[in-house]
């Protein structure tokens, strides 16, 4: 086992290929989940176990039925309702344990089902660890590895965004139009333009 393929899984999911900052991917309930730190985290994390477990799910489904079959073409369907079927459990889980923090998700839990951060991880992990219908060397937990870590990525920013902007409420922006989305979508801007320094990693 290779583990500098690990490290390097590990750093280009969470810095330098970060789904927020740099693919662009799942800002709807980045930006609206953002405005508070405890219901940001609480929903990275709700990401981050989605992404993790629909790569495991989606690989075997990939590796034993759908290149055995020759039926590749269902790829993105099949990966969809995996998707749904563990946001279900984990809205069913929060709305459960914490009733308040399912009304602070609001309609963005649900809408990790559609989240396209989480379908682009599934679609990365077949994309990067099957070659030709080939599975290549340790794909497995390569996949698990880069859903985990994707989420991981998906966490930082939004424990970075939640605190940027909770600071912003405090503070004199120059005109009320800028409150809110505007400024969010011009913080989340600035801090792609940095996160963009992580890109002169070489692996």
């Amino acid at each position: 086992m290779d583990v500098s393929k690990f490290m390097a899984i590990m750093i280009s999911m969470v810095f330098v290929n970060n789904f927020i900052f740099s693919k662009f991917l799942g800002l709807c309930s980045f930006i609206g989940v953002s405005k508070e730190t405890k219901p940001a985290v609480s929903m990275g994390f709700a990401v981050t176990f989605v992404t993790t477990m629909s790569s495991i799910i989606t690989w075997l489904i990939y590796r034993y039925l759908l290149i055995p079959f020759n039926l590749t073409y269902l790829r993105t369907i099949s990966f969809i309702l995996v998707i749904a079927t563990f946001v279900q459990f984990v809205e069913m889980v929060v709305r459960k344990t914490s009733p308040a923090l399912y009304r602070a998700f609001g309609i963005y839990l649900p809408l990790i089902t559609v989240n396209c951060a989480v379908l682009g991880v599934a679609v990365l992990n077949s994309e990067m660890f099957f070659k030709n219908g080939k599975i290549l060397p340790a794909s497995f937990l390569m996949s698990l590895f880069q859903g985990f870590f994707a989420g991981i990525g998906y966490l930082l920013a939004m424990l970075l965004m939640s605190g940027i902007r909770e600071r912003m409420e405090l503070a004199e922006t120059g005109h009320n139009s800028l409150r809110g989305v505007p400024l969010a979508f011009i913080i989340a801007s600035l801090m792609s333009l940095a996160f963009m320094g992580f890109n002169g990693f070489r692996f």
